[in-house]
C-alpha cells in the first residue's frame, strides 16, 4: 500500500467515524475536548505529586511534565504542522463539505500531528511510569485517547493525525522520564517501598485512588454535561 492508498483510507476512516445523527454525542465530544473539562482531575493530580514528594522533588516532577507537554506540543504544532501542511478535514476542499462540524468549529488550517494527541499521550506516559500502577495507567490513557477521538468526531483530525500525535507524546513521555530518573538519582534519595500501600514507586494507593476517582467523575461530568449543552449548539 503506498502513500496515496494510506490517505485515501484515512480520510475514508475520518468520513466513517464522523458520519453521525446523535445530538448527545455531539455534546459530550464537544466537552471532552475542552480542555477547562480537566482542569478538576489537573488539580488532584498535582495534590497526589506533590503529598507524595518532598517538595523539591514534587517541583521537579512539575517542571517535567511542563517539558514534556512543551516539547510534544512544539513538536506537534511547531514542527510538523507546518512542514507537511496537511489540511484538517475541515479545511480540506476534498472533502470539508462532507465532513459534519460542531457548533461551527472547524480548528486551523493544517492537522498532522494532532497537538490534543501529543499531548494527552505524553502526559499520560509520563504520568503512569512515574506513579506505576496498571489500573491508574489504564485510566490514564482512557483520558488521552477520549479527547484525541474527539477530535477526529468533530472533524477536525484525520485518525492518522491522532494516531502519529499520539505516537510521538508517548516517545516524548518516555525520554522525559528518563530524564527525571537521571535527575532524581543524582539529586533525591528514593527509598524503596515494600509495603502494600504503596506503589513500586512510592506514591500511597489511596492517593492514587482519589486520583483515579476525580478521572472517572470527570467522564461522568463529561456525559452529564453533554447532555446540556446539546441545547445550545449550533448543530
Amino acid at each position: 500500500m503506498d502513500i496515496q492508498q494510506l490517505i485515501e483510507t484515512d480520510k475514508s476512516l475520518l468520513l466513517a467515524l464522523n458520519d453521525n445523527d446523535s445530538l448527545l454525542w455531539d455534546g459530550v465530544m464537544w466537552i471532552a475536548t475542552d480542555t477547562k473539562t480537566w482542569i478538576p482531575a489537573v488539580i488532584v493530580l498535582l495534590y497526589v505529586i506533590f503529598k507524595n514528594n518532598k517538595f523539591t522533588q514534587g517541583l521537579t516532577v512539575l517542571v517535567m511534565v511542563a517539558l514534556a507537554i512543551t516539547l510534544a506540543d512544539q513538536i506537534a504544532s511547531g514542527i510538523c504542522k507546518p512542514y507537511f501542511a496537511r489540511p484538517r478535514p475541515t479545511q480540506d476542499p476534498e472533502i470539508m463539505y462532507l465532513v459534519n462540524v460542531v457548533n461551527g468549529y472547524r480548528g486551523g488550517a493544517y492537522g498532522f500531528m494532532s497537538s490534543h494527541a501529543a499531548n494527552t499521550f505524553v502526559v499520560a506516559m509520563f504520568v503512569s511510569l512515574l506513579i506505576r500502577s496498571l489500573p491508574f495507567a489504564v485510566m490514564m490513557f482512557l483520558w488521552a485517547a477520549i479527547p484525541s477521538f474527539s477530535r477526529i468526531y468533530l472533524g477536525v483530525h484525520y485518525p492518522g493525525d491522532i494516531l502519529f500525535g499520539a505516537a510521538e507524546g508517548c516517545v516524548v513521555g518516555v525520554l522525559v522520564y528518563l530524564l527525571y530518573l537521571f535527575l532524581q538519582k543524582k539529586f533525591f534519595s528514593r527509598p524503596q517501598y515494600v509495603s502494600t500501600q504503596y506503589t513500586c514507586t512510592g506514591y500511597v494507593k489511596s492517593d492514587v485512588m482519589i486520583l483515579f476517582s476525580a478521572l472517572f467523575l470527570t467522564y461522568f461530568y463529561a456525559l452529564i454535561a453533554g447532555m446540556i449543552v446539546t441545547r445550545t449548539l449550533d448543530l
